[in-house]
């Protein structure tokens, strides 16, 4: 005998379809994927999404930045995993409107009248009396009563009573609907204003982003986006003066280019700062050419005070530079060269050779501040950290390598140091260098100091050389002895001053000593003598400055001596710089400097510079002599259509919150039945969906008035 289990099949698919509903459909699934939205929106939040990857491999080093960008972690709103989590939390909150739509429904109609009379004894809220009126005048009282206290009522009359069904705070379970009916608005609006459509054009239209450059009407049509697109969100960079018609979208590999219906051509860029720096007010002044009727329409974008045109919403995102014009001086940095004027514009670039070297060089203008607001504070005079050369401090002089431009201290001193112009040179292999030079001398430490800044990398800070003024406010002063030291010819005829002036009467025996302690010390300092054993080749010698003398005198002098000698060496090095200074001066047909305390902080800070400058990474230095400011406003242009369900949806939110937690659904029965001497005898009980002490208060009251006597009739 066999027993056939082929009938068991369907209902076991049936259950687990049930089950697998069930389980979508439920509050703890739908609380699982919150929670998981909400961690993916902090990810979101934290690491800034569809940035270039270079910044991501600087941020988090190439390993984990491939691992984070194969899991969608730069494009979280767009991640596969993230819109199927909104997906599935769409998908459970409608199966649970759906499920229990009806049953609210059927909850809203009913008054549950057919309770029986026995099961009111189980409430927990329950009262028992006997009341003189009979039942028919008891009746109405009662009815009066509670629509008096808003209750809504239905009596049903029975074979040995009349059972009183009533109801209150009904509106609850519309707040149920309301709530969870939001949830799907606000993830469907979010959905469809995200970049969900624009990667579906790119899967079904063959759309690609765009890492290339020249000019935006050369972009192929596979990178652009129609005019008809439904929703985006992209930026677009106008310049005073111009006009653009393409909005630019940020993908992660490149950029979309969004073709607009309008022109925007901005006149006048405004902006105001706080005295931090800090922008406190920027509008745009643009007029809108719209492409279809040729009507040009005069506005003013402010900062949350959009325009729109054609359904698409104009903001005022930011600034930027809209192609300044500049004039620089190229300072040689290196021996033999020649400093030389060169012209460009931000956002350009020019090819520098000839004048640096056999090294071919292309210069990229990054960037033009007018204005530069620094914390200058504990910059004293009485707080100076300017070494004087003759002191034995060569750790503090070494910690001065292109050190930084603005120390803090404890308070802060906001200044407005002026304009300051950022570019990149880039040598034959690609690799760049950023620099960072202000156009006006910046007072330190009591002493008024050009600042020239270098950086490898985006993610390093800016290290500064500093280079003091002379006595004509300018940069001349420097740059004359920097080129003297470079020249051997006068850095022997300084040195043979300094010994001739620097030998005692007394002793001119000492002085063909002192001129070849005097001619190596200048020669380690100006980088053309080895400071180690091995000469030049020396993988470790220091290029010069003070850290050529420091290892001389660490490879050379016994420990015990090495204190004595280092302050020899120093005082003899900045002996021979000053008549190196003099000497440069009278070949440029000017006075000698005369000595005071004007000329030693001079003197001083040129030594500590020039030590500095053997470290400068680029074969010419770039000083700003002359600019025109061209602005340009940033703005954000978004078509959202999907923002009416977004709002729809959050309205629906507040009201679903409020109601459900500030309206209690309540349910009272009262079963009347006639008493034996003519009177009714009352029973009554009441249901509420949460228990508090509101409730208890409330249906002490109720109780009260229902089993009050009747007022006495007036005589």
């Amino acid at each position: 005998m066999s027993l056939s289990t082929s009938g068991l099949a369907p209902r076991s698919g049936s259950r687990a379809f049930r089950d697998a509903v069930e389980l979508l459909s439920s509050m703890r699934f739908a609380i699982s994927l919150l929670t998981l939205i909400c961690i993916a929106s902090i990810i979101g939040t934290v690491i800034k999404q569809h940035e270039p990857y270079n910044n991501y491999v600087n941020q988090f080093g190439p390993f984990w930045a491939e691992v984070f960008d194969h899991v969608g972690l730069y494009t979280v709103y767009s991640a596969w995993w993230f819109l199927l989590i909104l997906a599935f939390l769409v998908t459970s909150t409608s199966l649970c409107i759906a499920r229990n739509t009806p049953k609210i429904l059927a909850e809203l109609r009913s008054y549950k009248e057919g309770i029986r009379e026995s099961s009111l004894k189980a409430f927990h809220h329950k009262a028992e009396g006997t009341l003189a009126l009979p039942p028919e005048a008891t009746l109405t009282r009662i009815n009066a009563l509670l629509t008096a206290q808003g209750w809504q009522a239905r009596a049903q009359v029975r074979e040995h009573g009349t059972m009183v069904a009533a109801r209150r705070g009904m509106a609850n379970k519309i707040g149920y609907l309301a709530a969870h009916s939001s949830i799907v608005l606000i993830c469907l609006g979010g959905l469809f204003d995200g970049d969900l459509v624009v990667r579906a054009q790119m899967l079904l239209l063959g759309k690609t982003p765009y890492d290339g450059s020249g000019l935006v009407g050369d972009v192929p049509a596979k990178h652009r986006l129609s005019e008809r697109n439904p929703t985006f969100r992209g930026n677009l960079l106008v310049p005073e003066g111009g006009r653009t018609g393409v909005a630019v979208l940020s993908m992660s590999d490149g950029v979309l280019l969004q073709d607009l219906p309008f022109d925007v051509a901005l006149k006048k860029f405004i902006v105001e700062y706080y005295d931090t720096g800090m922008p406190k007010l920027f509008a745009s002044q643009i007029v809108i050419h719209d492409r279809e009727t040729g009507v040009a329409t005069a506005a003013t974008v402010k900062v949350n005070e959009p325009v729109f045109h054609r359904g698409i919403a104009i903001y005022q995102s930011s600034f930027d530079d809209g192609g300044s014009r500049l004039k620089l001086r190229a300072l040689p940095m290196t021996a033999g060269g020649q400093a030389f004027d060169i012209e460009g514009t931000v956002g350009g670039s020019t090819t520098l050779q000839g004048a640096t070297g056999a090294q071919k060089l292309t210069l990229e203008f990054a960037g033009l501040r007018v204005i530069n607001v620094e914390n200058l504070a504990g910059q004293d005079a009485a707080g100076s950290s300017a070494t004087d050369v003759r002191k034995v401090d060569l750790t503090s002089s070494l910690n001065k390598h292109l050190g930084s431009g603005a120390k803090g201290g404890d308070g802060q001193q906001l200044r407005n140091v002026g304009p300051s112009v950022s570019y990149k040179l880039r040598d034959a292999s690609g690799q760049a260098r950023e620099f960072n030079n202000y156009m006006l001398p910046v007072e330190l430490d009591g002493q008024r100091v050009f600042l020239a800044g270098v950086r490898g990398t985006p993610a390093e800070p800016f290290r500064y050389l500093r280079i003091p003024v002379d006595e004509a406010g300018g940069i001349g002063g420097w740059q004359r002895l920097h080129a003297a030291l470079k020249d051997g010819a006068l850095r022997d005829q300084a040195v043979r001053r300094y010994a001739a002036q620097s030998t005692p009467a007394d002793k001119p025996e000492m002085a063909e000593q002192l001129r070849l302690t005097a001619q190596r010390a200048l020669g380690l300092f100006a980088g053309t003598e080895a400071a180690k054993p091995g000469g030049a080749a020396a993988a470790d010698a220091a290029p010069g400055g003070l850290q050529a003398l420091a290892q001389f005198v660490e490879t050379n002098v016994p420990e015990s001596e090495r204190s004595r000698i280092a302050e020899v060496l120093l005082r003899i090095t900045n002996g021979t710089l000053f008549e190196l200074n003099q000497l440069a001066r009278a070949r440029d047909g000017l006075a000698p400097l005369t000595t005071g305390d004007d000329t030693q902080r001079f003197m001083t800070q040129a030594v500590l510079s020039l030590s500095d400058a053997a470290f400068y990474p680029a074969p010419v230095m770039l000083q700003l002599s002359d600019f025109t400011q061209v602005q340009a406003s940033v703005f954000q242009l978004a078509r959202a259509p999907g923002k009416k369900l977004v709002y729809l949806g959050a309205v629906l939110l507040i009201i679903g919150v409020f109601t459900m937690l500030y309206i209690r659904e309540r349910r009272l029965w009262i079963w009347l039945v006639p008493a034996d001497d003519g009177g009714t005898k009352l029973q009554a009980a009441l249901s509420t969906t949460r228990r508090t002490l509101d409730i208890d208060a409330e249906f002490d009251q109720l109780k009260a008035a229902l089993l009050a006597p009747p007022p006495k009739a007036s005589p």
